[in-house]
């Protein structure tokens, strides 16, 4: 990557999360402009192709641009029919990654390990904890949004309509699954390779919006404190999440370990967070990738997917 290259580095955006975006792109932003490159912050709106025209961007950097209409495969598309190269995964891929169903089905279809699920449409009426065919407790989520946004822990009936509400409110499909108790595990996967394994423990309550951007908030253990053989396992089921999905660049894999020590896959993150407190950065400099390293890594990967 020439540092002439006119880098645009798209952040903001329009999903519900836009304001950690907004700091994974000042992240990004400066790090590029410390090590020398041509870069230009961009806001993501309705008005993306004229900016980029405007501003004669050669390369668009993705990794700040969480959420709906950015990380799932919709700026992707557009940039491939403009012909701009950008970093992260295809169009296809980041759709996969972004809807959660869709990623579970094809996890399961390749013989990943993932919890049991229902899926319910907005329109489908009130269900009760006896239409759930796990029961409760059981875990709320739109069905395309980041962050946990949208999230909610079920343990009782009172429960059940707000989860249904909070999720709703972001998504016309919602995802309810069996709520697992156990560790939090996070993998980051750049290009194929699983790099490392940080655990997340919340001092209060779930890895919630709250306690994800909220300096104290949450304990990271990195590397996380796993036996060799389940840290191997580990590793593998990050590694191979990526590959059926199709991710390329840099990914952070969720899953739960629960107290058998068993292995379910959350979701993939086709777009992690490069906030101070986000995971990723943890995990590069772990394998000892600093910041810099790191976003010039994932730089490199800028490609159109598109009959390139």
């Amino acid at each position: 990557m020439q540092n002439s290259r006119k880098i645009g580095v798209l952040m903001g955006g329009m999903s519900a999360e836009r304001e950690v975006s907004l700091k994974s792109g000042k992240a990004i932003f400066d790090a590029l402009l410390a090590m020398g490159y041509n870069a230009v912050a961009i806001d993501v709106g309705r008005d993306l192709p004229q900016k980029l025209i405007e501003e004669k961007v050669e390369v668009a950097m993705l990794a700040a641009l969480h959420g709906k209409w950015g990380e799932d495969g919709c700026v992707q598309g557009l940039l491939e029919i403009m012909g701009i190269p950008y970093t992260g995964c295809s169009t296809i891929a980041s759709a996969i990654g972004m809807d959660k169903i869709i990623a579970k089905q094809t996890f399961r279809y390749h013989g990943l390990p993932t919890a049991d699920w229902i899926v319910v449409e907005k329109n489908s009426g009130p269900l009760k904890s006896a239409d759930i065919p796990f029961g409760l407790p059981c875990v709320i989520k739109p069905a395309t949004e980041g962050s946990s946004i949208g999230v909610s822990i079920v343990r009782n009936e009172e429960e059940l309509h707000p989860g249904f509400e909070s999720a709703f409110e972001y998504d016309g499909r919602i995802l309810i699954e069996p709520y697992i108790k156990g560790r939090e595990l996070n993998v980051g996967v750049l290009n194929g390779d699983a790099l490392g394994i940080v655990e997340v423990r919340p001092k209060e309550g779930f890895y919630d919006y709250k306690n994800k951007y909220t300096p104290g908030n949450t304990e990271y253990l990195c590397p996380a404190p796993l036996d060799a053989h389940v840290e191997k396992e580990v590793k593998r089921i990050g590694a191979a999440a990526s590959e059926v999905i199709g991710c390329t660049g840099i990914v952070r894999v969720e899953m739960i370990l629960d107290e058998k020590e068993r292995l379910f896959l959350l979701e993939v993150n086709t777009l992690p967070g490069m906030t101070t407190t986000s995971l990723v950065p943890k995990i590069a400099k772990l394998v000892g990738i600093d910041f810099q390293q790191l976003v010039k890594r994932i730089l490199q990967t800028a490609t159109l997917h598109i009959g390139n």
